[in-house]
Protein backbone atom coordinates (compact mmCIF):
# COMPACT_ATOMS: atom_id res chain seq x y z
CA UNK A 1 0.00 0.00 0.00
CA UNK A 2 1.25 3.92 -0.96
CA UNK A 3 1.89 5.89 2.40
CA UNK A 4 -1.20 7.81 3.99
CA UNK A 5 -1.86 11.13 2.74
CA UNK A 6 -5.28 12.00 4.91
CA UNK A 7 -5.13 13.27 8.63
CA UNK A 8 -5.87 10.24 10.95
CA UNK A 9 -8.46 11.12 13.55
CA UNK A 10 -7.83 8.97 16.78
CA UNK A 11 -8.56 11.49 19.32
CA UNK A 12 -5.59 11.54 21.69
CA UNK A 13 -3.15 9.18 19.73
CA UNK A 14 -0.12 9.10 17.80
CA UNK A 15 -1.11 8.72 14.50
CA UNK A 16 -1.10 5.14 14.22
CA UNK A 17 -2.82 2.03 12.80
CA UNK A 18 -4.41 3.00 9.70
CA UNK A 19 -4.59 0.78 6.63
CA UNK A 20 -4.46 2.84 3.53
CA UNK A 21 -7.77 5.51 2.68
CA UNK A 22 -5.72 6.36 -0.23
CA UNK A 23 -4.19 4.92 -3.92
CA UNK A 24 -1.86 4.85 -6.77
CA UNK A 25 -4.37 8.33 -7.34
CA UNK A 26 -2.71 10.21 -4.25
CA UNK A 27 0.61 10.35 -4.78
CA UNK A 28 2.86 13.71 -4.66
CA UNK A 29 2.05 16.90 -2.61
CA UNK A 30 3.98 19.46 -0.72
CA UNK A 31 2.59 19.22 2.42
CA UNK A 32 1.54 15.39 2.48
CA UNK A 33 -2.29 16.30 1.83
CA UNK A 34 -3.84 15.25 -1.38
CA UNK A 35 -6.53 17.44 -3.18
CA UNK A 36 -9.51 15.01 -3.61
CA UNK A 37 -10.60 17.32 -6.44
CA UNK A 38 -12.70 15.29 -8.61
CA UNK A 39 -15.31 12.41 -8.07
CA UNK A 40 -13.65 9.50 -9.37
CA UNK A 41 -10.86 10.50 -6.24
CA UNK A 42 -13.72 10.97 -3.77
CA UNK A 43 -15.01 7.45 -4.94
CA UNK A 44 -11.65 5.90 -4.85
CA UNK A 45 -11.19 7.15 -1.03
CA UNK A 46 -14.22 5.30 0.11
CA UNK A 47 -13.48 2.16 -1.65
CA UNK A 48 -10.91 2.07 0.60
CA UNK A 49 -12.15 3.94 3.65
CA UNK A 50 -14.23 0.60 5.28
CA UNK A 51 -13.52 -0.33 8.75
CA UNK A 52 -10.02 -2.77 8.99
CA UNK A 53 -10.57 -4.04 12.61
CA UNK A 54 -12.97 -6.88 13.33
CA UNK A 55 -15.52 -6.55 16.82
CA UNK A 56 -15.88 -10.02 16.82
CA UNK A 57 -13.27 -10.86 19.34
CA UNK A 58 -13.90 -8.31 21.75
CA UNK A 59 -17.70 -8.93 21.62
CA UNK A 60 -17.06 -12.92 21.87
CA UNK A 61 -14.59 -12.86 24.67
CA UNK A 62 -17.01 -10.30 26.45
CA UNK A 63 -20.39 -12.47 26.22
CA UNK A 64 -21.64 -15.91 27.29
CA UNK A 65 -21.12 -17.64 24.08
CA UNK A 66 -17.39 -18.97 25.27
CA UNK A 67 -15.71 -20.70 28.46
CA UNK A 68 -12.73 -20.95 30.33
CA UNK A 69 -11.33 -24.01 29.11
CA UNK A 70 -9.13 -24.40 31.90
CA UNK A 71 -11.86 -23.77 34.28
CA UNK A 72 -13.67 -27.01 34.97
CA UNK A 73 -17.32 -27.67 33.16
CA UNK A 74 -19.17 -30.16 31.74
CA UNK A 75 -18.96 -31.73 28.84
CA UNK A 76 -20.65 -30.63 25.35
CA UNK A 77 -22.76 -33.49 24.16
CA UNK A 78 -25.78 -34.12 26.53
CA UNK A 79 -24.72 -37.64 25.72
CA UNK A 80 -21.42 -37.93 27.64
CA UNK A 81 -20.89 -39.11 30.91
CA UNK A 82 -21.87 -35.39 33.35
CA UNK A 83 -18.56 -34.92 35.34
CA UNK A 84 -16.07 -31.77 35.29
CA UNK A 85 -13.09 -31.40 33.16
CA UNK A 86 -10.73 -28.48 31.85
CA UNK A 87 -8.00 -28.45 29.67
CA UNK A 88 -4.51 -26.59 29.85
CA UNK A 89 -4.91 -24.19 26.94
CA UNK A 90 -3.07 -21.16 26.70
CA UNK A 91 -4.50 -17.77 26.18
CA UNK A 92 -4.14 -16.42 22.53
CA UNK A 93 -2.77 -13.04 24.27
CA UNK A 94 -2.49 -11.62 27.76
CA UNK A 95 -5.08 -9.08 26.94
CA UNK A 96 -7.82 -12.03 26.27
CA UNK A 97 -7.98 -13.08 30.11
CA UNK A 98 -8.46 -9.03 30.98
CA UNK A 99 -11.39 -8.79 28.57
CA UNK A 100 -12.71 -12.30 30.03
CA UNK A 101 -12.44 -11.26 33.36
CA UNK A 102 -14.37 -7.94 32.11
CA UNK A 103 -11.21 -5.79 32.56
CA UNK A 104 -9.91 -2.98 30.89
CA UNK A 105 -6.84 -4.53 27.69
CA UNK A 106 -4.16 -2.99 29.22
CA UNK A 107 -1.86 -5.34 27.72
CA UNK A 108 -2.87 -4.77 24.30
CA UNK A 109 -2.15 -2.29 22.02
CA UNK A 110 -3.43 -0.67 18.89
CA UNK A 111 -1.49 -2.55 16.64
CA UNK A 112 -2.67 -6.17 18.06
CA UNK A 113 -5.13 -7.57 15.53
CA UNK A 114 -8.84 -7.82 17.22
CA UNK A 115 -8.35 -5.57 20.04
CA UNK A 116 -10.32 -2.71 21.95
CA UNK A 117 -7.61 -0.08 20.68
CA UNK A 118 -7.29 -1.45 16.95
CA UNK A 119 -11.37 -1.43 16.77
CA UNK A 120 -11.22 2.22 17.96
CA UNK A 121 -8.53 3.19 15.86
CA UNK A 122 -10.02 1.50 12.94
CA UNK A 123 -13.83 2.91 13.30
CA UNK A 124 -12.39 6.47 13.84
CA UNK A 125 -9.93 6.00 10.88
CA UNK A 126 -13.16 5.26 8.68
CA UNK A 127 -14.89 8.07 10.25
CA UNK A 128 -12.17 10.90 9.45
CA UNK A 129 -12.33 9.32 5.57
CA UNK A 130 -15.76 9.70 5.58
CA UNK A 131 -15.29 13.40 6.68
CA UNK A 132 -12.65 13.86 4.48
CA UNK A 133 -15.00 12.92 1.61
CA UNK A 134 -17.92 14.71 2.78
CA UNK A 135 -15.71 17.67 3.06
CA UNK A 136 -14.59 17.18 -0.79
CA UNK A 137 -17.99 17.32 -2.02
CA UNK A 138 -19.04 20.09 -0.71
CA UNK A 139 -16.10 22.02 -2.27
CA UNK A 140 -16.23 19.80 -5.78
CA UNK A 141 -20.39 21.08 -5.77
CA UNK A 142 -21.16 23.57 -2.81
CA UNK A 143 -24.83 23.48 -4.13
CA UNK A 144 -26.52 20.06 -3.04
CA UNK A 145 -28.93 20.30 -6.09
CA UNK A 146 -26.33 20.45 -8.24
CA UNK A 147 -24.50 17.09 -7.44
CA UNK A 148 -25.19 14.20 -9.96
CA UNK A 149 -26.48 10.53 -9.55
CA UNK A 150 -22.79 9.68 -8.69
CA UNK A 151 -21.66 11.95 -6.17
CA UNK A 152 -24.94 12.27 -4.33
CA UNK A 153 -24.48 7.90 -4.39
CA UNK A 154 -20.92 9.26 -2.59
CA UNK A 155 -22.34 11.50 -0.25
CA UNK A 156 -24.76 8.92 1.06
CA UNK A 157 -22.05 6.23 1.51
CA UNK A 158 -19.65 8.48 3.10
CA UNK A 159 -22.74 9.76 5.46
CA UNK A 160 -23.61 5.78 5.78
CA UNK A 161 -19.77 4.78 6.84
CA UNK A 162 -19.74 7.47 9.38
CA UNK A 163 -23.23 6.90 11.19
CA UNK A 164 -22.50 2.74 11.20
CA UNK A 165 -19.14 3.74 12.71
CA UNK A 166 -20.32 5.87 15.39
CA UNK A 167 -22.86 3.16 15.69
CA UNK A 168 -20.10 0.39 16.43
CA UNK A 169 -18.17 2.57 18.33
CA UNK A 170 -21.09 3.75 20.97
CA UNK A 171 -21.95 -0.03 21.04
CA UNK A 172 -18.82 -0.99 22.54
CA UNK A 173 -17.13 1.67 23.98
CA UNK A 174 -20.59 3.23 26.29
CA UNK A 175 -23.66 2.14 27.75
CA UNK A 176 -26.81 1.00 26.02
CA UNK A 177 -29.52 3.10 24.85
CA UNK A 178 -32.46 2.81 26.94
CA UNK A 179 -34.33 5.67 26.05
CA UNK A 180 -34.12 9.39 24.89
CA UNK A 181 -34.25 11.05 28.11
CA UNK A 182 -32.43 8.36 30.36
CA UNK A 183 -29.35 7.88 28.00
CA UNK A 184 -28.47 11.91 28.56
CA UNK A 185 -26.83 10.66 32.04
CA UNK A 186 -24.45 8.04 30.23
CA UNK A 187 -21.64 9.16 28.68
CA UNK A 188 -21.22 8.21 24.73
CA UNK A 189 -18.45 8.60 22.22
CA UNK A 190 -16.78 11.55 20.47
CA UNK A 191 -18.87 12.35 17.83
CA UNK A 192 -16.72 13.34 15.32
CA UNK A 193 -18.06 15.56 11.93
CA UNK A 194 -15.14 17.74 10.17
CA UNK A 195 -11.91 17.16 9.63
CA UNK A 196 -8.65 19.18 11.27
CA UNK A 197 -4.91 19.66 11.03
CA UNK A 198 -5.09 19.72 14.65
CA UNK A 199 -6.41 16.64 16.97
CA UNK A 200 -7.07 17.31 20.35
CA UNK A 201 -7.49 14.37 22.96
CA UNK A 202 -10.31 15.77 24.84
CA UNK A 203 -13.16 16.16 22.40
CA UNK A 204 -16.13 15.62 24.18
CA UNK A 205 -17.63 12.55 25.03
CA UNK A 206 -21.07 13.65 24.75
CA UNK A 207 -24.37 11.50 26.04
CA UNK A 208 -25.38 8.38 24.68
CA UNK A 209 -28.42 10.10 23.49
CA UNK A 210 -26.35 12.51 21.94
CA UNK A 211 -24.51 9.85 20.44
CA UNK A 212 -27.95 8.44 18.85
CA UNK A 213 -29.23 11.70 17.96
CA UNK A 214 -25.99 12.54 15.38
CA UNK A 215 -26.07 8.76 14.05
CA UNK A 216 -29.79 9.39 13.37
CA UNK A 217 -29.03 12.53 11.36
CA UNK A 218 -26.57 11.11 9.33
CA UNK A 219 -28.25 7.67 8.82
CA UNK A 220 -31.86 9.39 7.60
CA UNK A 221 -29.80 11.60 5.18
CA UNK A 222 -27.62 8.87 3.99
CA UNK A 223 -30.54 6.58 2.65
CA UNK A 224 -32.11 9.55 1.15
CA UNK A 225 -28.90 9.83 -0.97
CA UNK A 226 -27.16 6.27 -0.98
CA UNK A 227 -27.70 4.43 -4.68
CA UNK A 228 -26.04 1.26 -6.58
CA UNK A 229 -25.08 3.23 -9.45
CA UNK A 230 -21.20 3.56 -8.30
CA UNK A 231 -20.62 0.01 -7.74
CA UNK A 232 -21.93 -2.28 -10.55
CA UNK A 233 -19.21 -4.42 -9.86
CA UNK A 234 -18.78 -5.88 -6.10
CA UNK A 235 -21.28 -3.71 -4.47
CA UNK A 236 -22.02 -6.26 -1.23
CA UNK A 237 -18.27 -4.66 -0.29
CA UNK A 238 -20.06 -1.20 -0.15
CA UNK A 239 -22.60 0.28 1.53
CA UNK A 240 -25.65 -0.64 -0.77
CA UNK A 241 -29.55 0.27 -0.69
CA UNK A 242 -30.12 -3.11 0.84
CA UNK A 243 -27.45 -2.52 3.48
CA UNK A 244 -28.80 0.83 4.08
CA UNK A 245 -32.13 -0.50 4.63
CA UNK A 246 -30.80 -3.16 6.89
CA UNK A 247 -28.48 -0.92 8.76
CA UNK A 248 -31.42 1.37 9.34
CA UNK A 249 -33.84 -1.39 10.52
CA UNK A 250 -30.84 -2.42 13.18
CA UNK A 251 -30.81 1.21 14.75
CA UNK A 252 -34.26 1.43 14.75
CA UNK A 253 -34.59 -1.54 17.24
CA UNK A 254 -31.73 -0.13 19.34
CA UNK A 255 -33.80 3.43 20.10
CA UNK A 256 -37.26 1.28 20.42
CA UNK A 257 -38.41 2.84 17.06
CA UNK A 258 -39.97 -0.60 15.82
CA UNK A 259 -42.33 0.38 13.32
CA UNK A 260 -39.38 1.85 11.54
CA UNK A 261 -37.81 -1.27 11.91
CA UNK A 262 -40.58 -3.54 9.92
CA UNK A 263 -40.60 -0.62 6.88
CA UNK A 264 -36.80 -0.88 6.68
CA UNK A 265 -36.59 -4.72 7.07
CA UNK A 266 -39.65 -5.20 4.49
CA UNK A 267 -37.70 -2.84 2.12
CA UNK A 268 -35.42 -5.71 1.76
CA UNK A 269 -37.20 -8.92 2.75
CA UNK A 270 -41.18 -8.11 1.32
CA UNK A 271 -43.70 -7.42 4.02
CA UNK A 272 -44.25 -10.94 4.29
CA UNK A 273 -43.20 -14.18 4.65
CA UNK A 274 -43.55 -15.66 0.66
CA UNK A 275 -41.17 -16.82 -1.39
CA UNK A 276 -39.55 -13.45 -1.57
CA UNK A 277 -38.15 -13.61 1.87
CA UNK A 278 -37.13 -17.14 1.12
CA UNK A 279 -35.03 -15.73 -1.88
CA UNK A 280 -33.51 -13.40 0.48
CA UNK A 281 -32.44 -15.79 3.36
CA UNK A 282 -29.42 -17.96 3.40
CA UNK A 283 -29.37 -20.77 0.56
CA UNK A 284 -28.11 -23.68 2.09
CA UNK A 285 -27.77 -25.50 -0.77
CA UNK A 286 -24.42 -24.24 -1.48
CA UNK A 287 -22.80 -26.48 0.89
CA UNK A 288 -23.59 -29.64 -0.80
CA UNK A 289 -20.47 -29.19 -2.68
CA UNK A 290 -17.97 -28.38 0.19
CA UNK A 291 -15.48 -30.62 0.85
CA UNK A 292 -13.42 -28.41 3.40
CA UNK A 293 -12.92 -25.73 5.44
CA UNK A 294 -12.08 -23.46 2.59
CA UNK A 295 -15.13 -24.55 0.79
CA UNK A 296 -17.21 -23.81 3.40
CA UNK A 297 -15.88 -20.53 4.12
CA UNK A 298 -15.99 -19.85 0.64
CA UNK A 299 -19.76 -20.99 0.89
CA UNK A 300 -20.62 -18.14 3.53
CA UNK A 301 -18.91 -15.57 2.47
CA UNK A 302 -19.80 -15.87 -1.38
CA UNK A 303 -21.00 -11.80 -1.82
CA UNK A 304 -23.60 -13.01 -4.40
CA UNK A 305 -26.04 -14.93 -1.87
CA UNK A 306 -28.74 -12.75 -1.67
CA UNK A 307 -28.25 -13.65 2.50
CA UNK A 308 -25.12 -11.66 2.67
CA UNK A 309 -26.04 -7.55 2.27
CA UNK A 310 -22.77 -5.97 3.76
CA UNK A 311 -19.55 -7.71 3.65
CA UNK A 312 -16.52 -5.92 5.57
CA UNK A 313 -13.17 -7.62 4.78
CA UNK A 314 -11.30 -7.06 7.96
CA UNK A 315 -7.71 -8.16 9.39
CA UNK A 316 -7.96 -10.76 11.88
CA UNK A 317 -6.71 -13.99 13.88
CA UNK A 318 -10.24 -14.69 15.15
CA UNK A 319 -10.69 -18.12 13.70
CA UNK A 320 -6.93 -18.57 15.59
CA UNK A 321 -8.35 -17.53 19.15
CA UNK A 322 -11.04 -18.97 19.13
CA UNK A 323 -9.47 -22.61 17.85
CA UNK A 324 -7.89 -24.59 20.37
CA UNK A 325 -7.35 -21.92 22.67
CA UNK A 326 -7.97 -20.82 26.56
CA UNK A 327 -11.20 -19.50 25.44
CA UNK A 328 -13.55 -20.95 23.32
CA UNK A 329 -17.38 -22.38 22.59
CA UNK A 330 -17.43 -25.57 24.51
CA UNK A 331 -19.18 -27.50 27.03
CA UNK A 332 -22.39 -24.85 28.64
CA UNK A 333 -21.58 -22.41 26.11
CA UNK A 334 -21.63 -24.39 22.77
CA UNK A 335 -24.65 -26.08 24.02
CA UNK A 336 -26.62 -22.77 24.18
CA UNK A 337 -24.79 -20.83 21.39
CA UNK A 338 -24.90 -23.56 18.80
CA UNK A 339 -27.85 -25.65 19.57
CA UNK A 340 -26.69 -28.54 20.65
CA UNK A 341 -29.34 -29.90 23.02
CA UNK A 342 -32.29 -31.92 22.88
CA UNK A 343 -35.41 -30.49 21.20
CA UNK A 344 -38.52 -31.16 19.53
CA UNK A 345 -37.64 -30.20 16.08
CA UNK A 346 -35.00 -32.71 15.67
CA UNK A 347 -33.54 -35.98 16.57
CA UNK A 348 -31.03 -38.93 16.02
CA UNK A 349 -28.36 -35.90 16.46
CA UNK A 350 -27.16 -33.95 19.45
CA UNK A 351 -27.94 -30.75 17.34
CA UNK A 352 -30.12 -29.48 14.30
CA UNK A 353 -29.27 -30.42 11.12
CA UNK A 354 -28.64 -26.67 10.10
CA UNK A 355 -25.13 -26.09 11.46
CA UNK A 356 -24.05 -29.79 11.05
CA UNK A 357 -24.66 -28.99 7.13
CA UNK A 358 -23.38 -25.68 7.10
CA UNK A 359 -19.74 -26.12 8.66
CA UNK A 360 -21.11 -24.56 12.10
CA UNK A 361 -19.61 -27.39 13.96
CA UNK A 362 -15.84 -27.78 13.35
CA UNK A 363 -14.04 -29.05 16.42
CA UNK A 364 -10.36 -28.52 17.49
CA UNK A 365 -9.80 -32.35 17.97
CA UNK A 366 -12.47 -32.74 20.42
CA UNK A 367 -15.33 -30.88 20.55
CA UNK A 368 -14.80 -30.87 24.51
CA UNK A 369 -11.90 -28.46 23.17
CA UNK A 370 -13.73 -25.61 21.35
CA UNK A 371 -16.13 -25.54 18.30
CA UNK A 372 -15.81 -22.84 15.46
CA UNK A 373 -17.90 -21.99 12.57
CA UNK A 374 -16.60 -22.06 8.48
CA UNK A 375 -18.06 -18.53 8.51
CA UNK A 376 -15.26 -16.88 9.96
CA UNK A 377 -12.31 -18.92 8.76
CA UNK A 378 -9.27 -16.89 7.61
CA UNK A 379 -8.01 -16.07 4.04
CA UNK A 380 -3.90 -15.46 4.12
CA UNK A 381 -2.46 -12.84 2.48
CA UNK A 382 1.47 -13.65 1.80
CA UNK A 383 3.91 -11.01 2.88
CA UNK A 384 6.73 -13.79 2.03
CA UNK A 385 5.57 -17.25 0.70
CA UNK A 386 9.27 -18.52 1.54
CA UNK A 387 9.27 -17.82 5.16
CA UNK A 388 5.35 -18.44 5.39
CA UNK A 389 4.57 -14.89 7.11
CA UNK A 390 1.95 -12.27 5.89
CA UNK A 391 -1.64 -11.48 7.24
CA UNK A 392 -4.45 -13.00 8.20
CA UNK A 393 -8.05 -11.49 6.68
CA UNK A 394 -11.47 -12.37 8.11
CA UNK A 395 -14.96 -11.41 5.79
CA UNK A 396 -17.16 -9.45 8.65
CA UNK A 397 -20.59 -10.09 7.24
CA UNK A 398 -21.93 -6.88 8.91
CA UNK A 399 -25.68 -7.10 7.70
CA UNK A 400 -27.72 -10.35 6.55
CA UNK A 401 -30.93 -10.88 5.45
CA UNK A 402 -31.11 -13.58 8.65
CA UNK A 403 -30.07 -11.14 11.08
CA UNK A 404 -32.35 -8.40 9.37
CA UNK A 405 -35.89 -10.76 9.99
CA UNK A 406 -34.84 -11.63 13.51
CA UNK A 407 -34.82 -8.25 14.14
CA UNK A 408 -37.72 -7.55 12.51
CA UNK A 409 -39.62 -10.40 14.32
CA UNK A 410 -38.40 -8.17 17.64
CA UNK A 411 -40.06 -5.17 16.50
CA UNK A 412 -43.01 -7.19 16.27
CA UNK A 413 -43.12 -9.14 19.63
CA UNK A 414 -42.23 -5.80 21.02
CA UNK A 415 -44.84 -3.79 19.40
CA UNK A 416 -47.51 -7.09 20.76
CA UNK A 417 -48.21 -8.21 17.11
CA UNK A 418 -47.11 -12.24 18.56
CA UNK A 419 -48.91 -14.05 15.25
CA UNK A 420 -46.44 -11.54 12.97
CA UNK A 421 -43.99 -12.14 15.15
CA UNK A 422 -44.86 -15.91 15.14
CA UNK A 423 -44.82 -16.27 11.20
CA UNK A 424 -41.44 -14.37 11.42
CA UNK A 425 -39.69 -16.56 13.52
CA UNK A 426 -41.21 -19.36 11.72
CA UNK A 427 -39.97 -18.69 8.28
CA UNK A 428 -36.61 -18.12 10.02
CA UNK A 429 -36.21 -21.94 10.74
CA UNK A 430 -38.44 -23.45 8.11
CA UNK A 431 -37.22 -21.28 5.08
CA UNK A 432 -33.62 -22.65 6.17
CA UNK A 433 -34.72 -26.07 6.21
CA UNK A 434 -36.55 -25.66 2.46
CA UNK A 435 -33.80 -23.75 1.07
CA UNK A 436 -31.46 -27.52 2.09
CA UNK A 437 -29.98 -29.42 -0.82
CA UNK A 438 -32.48 -32.16 -2.43
CA UNK A 439 -29.67 -34.45 -1.11
CA UNK A 440 -30.07 -32.61 2.43
CA UNK A 441 -33.22 -32.62 2.65
CA UNK A 442 -33.60 -36.23 2.05
CA UNK A 443 -31.32 -37.05 4.78
CA UNK A 444 -32.20 -34.49 7.48
CA UNK A 445 -36.23 -34.10 6.74
CA UNK A 446 -37.62 -37.23 4.78
CA UNK A 447 -36.35 -39.14 7.46
CA UNK A 448 -37.64 -36.92 10.00
CA UNK A 449 -34.22 -35.84 12.31
CA UNK A 450 -35.42 -32.65 11.70
CA UNK A 451 -38.87 -30.99 11.41
CA UNK A 452 -40.42 -27.85 10.69
CA UNK A 453 -41.25 -25.37 13.28
CA UNK A 454 -44.94 -24.89 14.58
CA UNK A 455 -46.44 -22.12 16.89
CA UNK A 456 -47.70 -24.64 19.27
CA UNK A 457 -44.41 -26.08 19.78
CA UNK A 458 -43.11 -21.95 19.76
CA UNK A 459 -45.15 -21.40 22.76
CA UNK A 460 -44.85 -24.89 24.22
CA UNK A 461 -41.01 -25.50 24.13
CA UNK A 462 -39.58 -21.76 24.66
CA UNK A 463 -42.03 -21.19 27.36
CA UNK A 464 -40.14 -23.38 29.54
CA UNK A 465 -37.40 -22.07 31.69
CA UNK A 466 -35.38 -24.99 32.01
CA UNK A 467 -34.37 -25.26 27.98
CA UNK A 468 -31.50 -23.59 26.62
CA UNK A 469 -31.77 -19.40 26.74
CA UNK A 470 -35.25 -19.64 28.85
CA UNK A 471 -35.91 -17.20 30.58
CA UNK A 472 -39.70 -17.54 32.99
CA UNK A 473 -39.64 -13.91 32.96
CA UNK A 474 -37.72 -10.98 31.35
CA UNK A 475 -37.98 -8.65 34.48
CA UNK A 476 -34.03 -8.06 34.43
CA UNK A 477 -35.00 -6.36 30.88
CA UNK A 478 -36.67 -3.88 32.99
CA UNK A 479 -34.77 -3.29 36.06
CA UNK A 480 -30.78 -2.83 34.09
CA UNK A 481 -32.38 -1.54 30.65
CA UNK A 482 -35.85 -0.20 30.91
CA UNK A 483 -37.16 -2.94 28.67
CA UNK A 484 -41.06 -3.63 29.34
CA UNK A 485 -41.34 -7.02 28.05
CA UNK A 486 -44.89 -8.44 29.20
CA UNK A 487 -45.87 -12.29 30.06
CA UNK A 488 -47.29 -12.56 26.92
CA UNK A 489 -44.22 -12.03 24.93
CA UNK A 490 -41.93 -14.07 27.13
CA UNK A 491 -42.19 -17.32 25.00
CA UNK A 492 -41.82 -15.09 21.43
CA UNK A 493 -38.40 -13.37 23.14
CA UNK A 494 -36.69 -16.43 24.74
CA UNK A 495 -37.50 -18.24 21.01
CA UNK A 496 -36.05 -14.81 19.65
CA UNK A 497 -32.95 -15.41 21.85
CA UNK A 498 -32.25 -18.54 21.28
CA UNK A 499 -32.34 -17.87 17.10
CA UNK A 500 -30.08 -15.30 17.42
CA UNK A 501 -27.42 -16.80 19.53
CA UNK A 502 -26.82 -19.23 17.40
CA UNK A 503 -27.61 -16.95 13.91
CA UNK A 504 -24.76 -14.34 14.69
CA UNK A 505 -22.31 -16.90 16.86
CA UNK A 506 -18.74 -15.91 16.48
CA UNK A 507 -19.91 -12.64 15.06
CA UNK A 508 -20.11 -10.54 18.30
CA UNK A 509 -23.70 -9.20 18.35
CA UNK A 510 -24.16 -11.02 21.69
CA UNK A 511 -22.41 -8.91 23.67
CA UNK A 512 -24.21 -6.17 22.02
CA UNK A 513 -27.86 -8.26 22.63
CA UNK A 514 -26.94 -9.06 26.35
CA UNK A 515 -26.75 -5.20 26.96
CA UNK A 516 -29.65 -3.81 25.26
CA UNK A 517 -31.63 -6.72 26.89
CA UNK A 518 -30.08 -6.67 30.29
CA UNK A 519 -29.24 -10.34 30.16
CA UNK A 520 -27.55 -11.66 32.83
CA UNK A 521 -24.12 -12.25 32.47
CA UNK A 522 -20.89 -13.83 34.20
CA UNK A 523 -18.04 -15.88 33.59
CA UNK A 524 -16.15 -18.56 35.64
CA UNK A 525 -12.61 -18.47 35.91
CA UNK A 526 -9.60 -20.81 36.29
CA UNK A 527 -9.11 -23.79 38.05
CA UNK A 528 -10.96 -21.99 40.97
CA UNK A 529 -14.44 -21.61 39.42
CA UNK A 530 -14.30 -18.18 40.81
CA UNK A 531 -17.54 -16.56 39.95
CA UNK A 532 -17.22 -12.86 37.89
CA UNK A 533 -20.53 -11.18 37.13
CA UNK A 534 -20.58 -7.96 34.54
CA UNK A 535 -22.43 -5.34 36.35
CA UNK A 536 -23.32 -2.39 34.30
CA UNK A 537 -19.73 -1.05 34.12
CA UNK A 538 -18.20 -4.11 33.37
CA UNK A 539 -20.75 -4.16 30.06
CA UNK A 540 -18.79 -1.30 28.73
CA UNK A 541 -15.70 -2.42 26.89
CA UNK A 542 -13.06 0.50 28.44
CA UNK A 543 -11.59 3.15 25.45
CA UNK A 544 -7.65 2.51 24.50
CA UNK A 545 -5.23 3.08 27.56
CA UNK A 546 -3.61 5.34 25.28
CA UNK A 547 -6.43 7.63 24.94
CA UNK A 548 -7.54 7.76 28.67
CA UNK A 549 -3.62 8.18 29.48
CA UNK A 550 -4.53 11.45 26.99
CA UNK A 551 -7.26 13.25 28.88
CA UNK A 552 -10.17 11.09 27.54
CA UNK A 553 -12.78 10.45 30.11
CA UNK A 554 -14.04 6.90 30.86
CA UNK A 555 -17.48 5.85 30.71
CA UNK A 556 -16.54 3.25 33.40
CA UNK A 557 -15.03 5.52 35.61
CA UNK A 558 -15.71 8.74 35.19
CA UNK A 559 -11.83 9.63 35.28
CA UNK A 560 -9.43 10.60 32.62
CA UNK A 561 -5.43 9.12 32.98
CA UNK A 562 -3.81 12.52 32.25
CA UNK A 563 -3.32 15.50 30.87
CA UNK A 564 -5.19 15.94 27.27
CA UNK A 565 -2.17 16.01 24.29
CA UNK A 566 -2.28 18.14 21.08
CA UNK A 567 -0.93 16.49 18.24
CA UNK A 568 0.39 18.55 14.87
CA UNK A 569 -0.47 16.36 12.02
CA UNK A 570 0.63 19.59 9.54
CA UNK A 571 4.29 18.85 9.16
CA UNK A 572 6.12 15.74 6.99
CA UNK A 573 6.95 14.28 10.51
CA UNK A 574 3.73 13.35 10.64
CA UNK A 575 3.27 11.38 7.64
CA UNK A 576 1.74 7.79 8.08
CA UNK A 577 3.00 5.02 6.12
CA UNK A 578 1.25 1.58 5.81
CA UNK A 579 3.72 -0.52 7.45
CA UNK A 580 3.43 1.76 10.83
CA UNK A 581 0.02 -0.52 11.33
CA UNK A 582 1.56 -3.08 13.09
CA UNK A 583 -0.80 -5.32 12.04
CA UNK A 584 0.22 -8.83 13.66
CA UNK A 585 2.43 -10.31 10.68
CA UNK A 586 1.56 -14.05 11.40
CA UNK A 587 3.29 -17.46 9.82
CA UNK A 588 0.37 -19.65 8.44
CA UNK A 589 -0.16 -22.68 9.62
Amino acid sequence: MKSIKYIALFLGITAVGLTSCSDSFLDKNPDERTEIDSEEKIIKLLITSYPYSNPSWVGELSSDNLIDNQSPHLPTSPNDKQILSHYNYASYARWDDQLFRFEPATQATYGESDSPGQLWASYYRTIACANYAIEAINKLVPNSLERGPSMRAAEGEALLLRAYSHFMLVNFFASPFKDAETSKNDKGIPYVTHTNNVVMSNYPRGSVADNYNSIQKDLELGLEKISDINYKVAPKYHFNVNAAHAFAARFYLFTHQYEKVIAHADAVLGADTTVRLQRMMMDYSVFEKTANLSDYATAWQNPELNNNLLLIPTYSALPRRIFGSRYSCAGPAARATLMVHPSPLWSGYIAPSIPIISGMLFSSGSSDYGFFGAKIQEKFQYVNKIAGTGYVHVIYRAFTSNSLLLERAEAKIMLGRYDAAAADLMAYWNYSLKNFSQKDKDAHLTTGNTKFLTKDVLLSYWSDKNHENCFKDWSFAQARVGLNIPAAAVPYMNCLNDFRRYENAFEGMRFIDIRRWGLPLKHIVGLSRDTITADNAKRIIEIPWEVLSAGTESARTGITGGKPAQLDFSSSNSKVNSSSMNLERLRNK
